[in-house]
């Protein structure tokens, strides 16, 4: 079994390869922007922003049973045209390459974060509107590309249409990325090696999370089991701010939700850190996710707690914890 993966040296990518090593009858092949040191599979580098991009990816598409679509650029948050270009109008030409090259298996990445505005009080199920978060770039396109998915599969309908919308994804590997992407120099890592005394946040930011090896375990069995629709993966429990102030081993101070959404706008626009106030306002409002489908239909359980989750997250925060030869997940 021959299998694409765009976006294959990233957080889930890399996960998703050691998960594939484990199945002696599936060959991976990687596709990204930059190709590691030493890959471990067959490798295109392509830039999907890029014109051009949907020749070579149909190429490496010809004969493969099914294409992973993971590859996502969160940065540079100043230039969303660039992240549009990067997204939205490369994901369409990932699908249009797997359509012409005749695969007939298509499983994307989504997100939470495509999710329409919800209630913190009572998980939703994946039949949960997905037109996204409007004040959030990074949920605006991930709604776009579930309109395009919604259009391949209208136009095709022999291919099978699998879409994984999974909790914030974490791993200690991905440290410094993370790092990168979202807190940026502002935040330096020795603060993760001390005991924060306070963490201020408004009692309505209530997350999910969940870790790459169980997001690519799913995937894995999307792919193997060929399972089509929508399913949504995280892990119990649901986090609570106190809840993350006591794996921080720090005290909860409330706050309104309108001062870390200034603070996060101000400090964004001073490029004093990487984090637009649309991702305040995307934690502030998805909904929480029912797993119910994941664990029926796909027999998935997550294998990390989510309060382990973070915790190992911090520690690989306080240790620039990477993954040489990675380009993007780098040290």
């Amino acid at each position: 079994m021959r299998i694409v993966v765009t976006g294959a040296s990233g957080n889930v990518g890399t996960a998703l390869l050691r998960r594939f090593a484990q199945e002696p009858e599936v060959r991976v092949h990687g596709v990204s922007r930059r190709t590691p040191q030493d890959p471990p599979a067959d490798w295109t580098p392509v830039d999907l922003g890029r014109e051009g991009a949907e020749e070579v990816l149909e190429g490496v598409l010809r004969g493969a049973d099914a294409l992973v679509h993971l590859a996502w650029r969160i940065q540079p948050s100043h230039d969303e045209t660039a992240l549009y270009r990067a997204n939205v109008a490369g994901s369409d030409r990932v699908f249009n390459a797997a359509v012409r090259a005749g695969v007939p298996h298509l499983v994307h990445m989504s997100s939470v974060g495509a999710y329409s505005p919800a209630s913190k009080q009572r998980p939703v199920d994946e039949s949960w509107p997905t037109d996204g978060v409007s004040s959030s770039y990074y949920s605006r396109h991930k709604a776009a590309v579930e309109r395009l998915l919604d259009r391949v599969a209208r136009e095709n309908p022999s291919l099978l249409v699998s879409r994984v919308r999974p909790a914030l994804i974490l791993q200690p590997d991905a440290a410094a990325e993370i790092k990168r992407y979202f807190l940026g120099g502002l935040v330096p890592s020795a603060l993760f090696r001390t005991r924060l005394p306070l963490l201020p946040l408004p009692k309505s930011l209530v997350l999910q999370f969940v870790h790459a090896e169980d997001v690519a375990d799913a995937v894995a069995r999307v792919v193997l089991g060929r399972v089509p629709g929508a399913v949504n993966l995280a892990a119990d429990p649901v986090l609570t701010p106190r809840a993350l102030a006591e794996v921080m081993r720090a005290r909860h101070v409330p706050i309104p939700p309108r001062a870390l959404r200034l603070a996060a706008k101000v400090s964004w626009r001073l490029r004093l850190q990487p984090t637009s106030p649309g991702w305040v306002d995307l934690a502030l409002t998805t909904p929480l996710l029912d797993t119910t489908r994941a664990r029926e239909v796909l027999g998935w359980t997550p294998r990390h707690d989510a309060r382990d989750v973070v915790r190992d997250l911090l520690t690989g925060l306080g240790e620039r914890r990477g993954v040489p030869g990675q380009p993007p997940l780098r040290p």
